[in-house]
């Protein structure tokens, strides 16, 4: 089995599922009740749960894609199928894809920050922070990176139980009915949105597997129970938003399981619960973040051959930071572009490329058995 350059080290199934679940929640348990709530008011989780099957199709057809060639990653697929430029060139597009969508993260990241949390803080000191971090986990290794997600999942889940828990006593069943009001159409389009954040972006995971995990028949039933417990808990923090709030209200907030939290009172001692979600936030961004950015590292250096990863994890976590600066204006253009460009930009990579990848192995696997079953004459 061929190994990424620079990375000897196998991870465990459990510790794969772990990233697949963690990485999957990501920005997701902040924001996405915000969008789907604005195309299918109390609907939404309706939306989520259709996802999740499609979700499960598109984990087998990156198997499928992982499987063609044992031990490769997407970027050694990408050159083996696709021919040298054409592949390189796909490979090169692929590292922008990760690279870009790493610095939104981060302007992400930083965006919550001064305006939730550390309102006289410029985002530059967050964002050069938080990417300090990243930076560290990805040259530290894949390993390592596994290792603090088994950790801080216990912790993810533990905060999910207090959140939910505290949320109950406010929940309004009237809040989530009509169901099935809002129609077919708006549905359709809330799934697509929910499927573009949630689902396409977890071709990342061919960068990792099965080149990196240590049983990839077991891993391979690993990635479908990730994307499962991953979507049941975003299908939970959606259907308890919009319980709590309301459609219509979930729909206004920038960050409404954030409010959610903020609104949770019990008593006169439990208050201010919005740190848990902040909490929960910041371990699921954080995996993700550094899974997109130690896909870009890895892939550049898979593209150029170079003989380790981390000889270009400093340069490009500086060129991260600059272009998280940079990458949006502002959070309107941050909201736009999610509803525009980025369905296409993440088509392109986690559909239409592994399509490509299939379709030209089946060709080349067809061209050889006709070759071989119609020899040239004189041999």
């Amino acid at each position: 089995m061929m190994k990424p350059i620079g990375e000897n080290n196998d991870i465990s199934v459990r510790q794969f599922t772990i990233l697949v679940f963690l990485y999957s929640v990501g920005t997701a348990i902040l924001v996405i009740p915000s969008g789907l709530a604005e195309e299918v008011k109390q609907d939404a989780w309706i939306a989520a749960l259709i996802s999740i099957g499609i979700g499960l199709l598109l984990v087998k057809l990156y198997l499928a894609v992982g499987q063609l060639h044992a031990g490769y990653t997407l970027i050694q697929l990408n050159e083996k199928l696709l021919g040298k430029w054409v592949g390189r060139a796909a490979s090169i597009g692929f590292v922008i894809f990760t690279l870009i969508t790493a610095a939104e993260l981060l302007y992400y990241m930083g965006s919550f920050m001064t305006t939730q949390i550390l309102p006289s803080t410029p985002m530059e000191a967050t964002n050069i922070i938080f990417a300090i971090i990243v930076i560290m986990g990805v040259r530290l290794g894949l390993e390592v990176l596994s290792r603090s997600a088994e950790i801080l999942f216990a912790c993810f889940l533990f905060l999910m139980f207090i959140l939910l828990f505290c949320a109950a006593p406010d929940i309004k069943v009237h809040y989530i009915q009509p169901v099935l009001e809002t129609g077919m159409k708006p549905l359709m389009r809330a799934t697509l949105l929910f499927t573009c954040i949630f689902s396409l972006p977890a071709v990342v995971f061919l960068m990792i597997y099965p080149s990196s995990t240590n049983d990839t028949r077991k891993a391979a039933k690993g990635f479908y129970i990730g994307v499962i417990l991953a979507g049941t808990v975003l299908t939970l923090i959606i259907a308890c938003t919009i319980l709590v709030l309301g459609a219509e209200t979930t729909a206004r907030q920038l960050y409404p399981s954030y409010t959610l939290a903020k609104r949770i009172m019990l008593g006169s001692f439990i208050q201010h619960v919005e740190v848990v979600v902040a909490i929960m936030w910041f371990i699921t961004i954080y995996f993700k973040m550094s899974l997109y950015f130690y896909a870009a590292c890895l892939g550049l250096s898979q593209t150029f051959r170079l003989a380790n990863y981390r000889t270009v994890v400093i340069p490009l976590g500086i060129l991260m930071v600059v272009l998280s600066l940079i990458v949006h204006p502002n959070t309107v253009h941050y909201i736009n572009y999610n509803k525009t460009t980025w369905i296409p930009f993440v088509a392109t990579f986690g559909l239409v490329l592994p399509i490509t990848l299939l379709c030209a192995s089946a060709f080349r696997q067809q061209r050889s058995q006709s070759a071989a079953n119609h020899p040239q004459e004189g041999e």
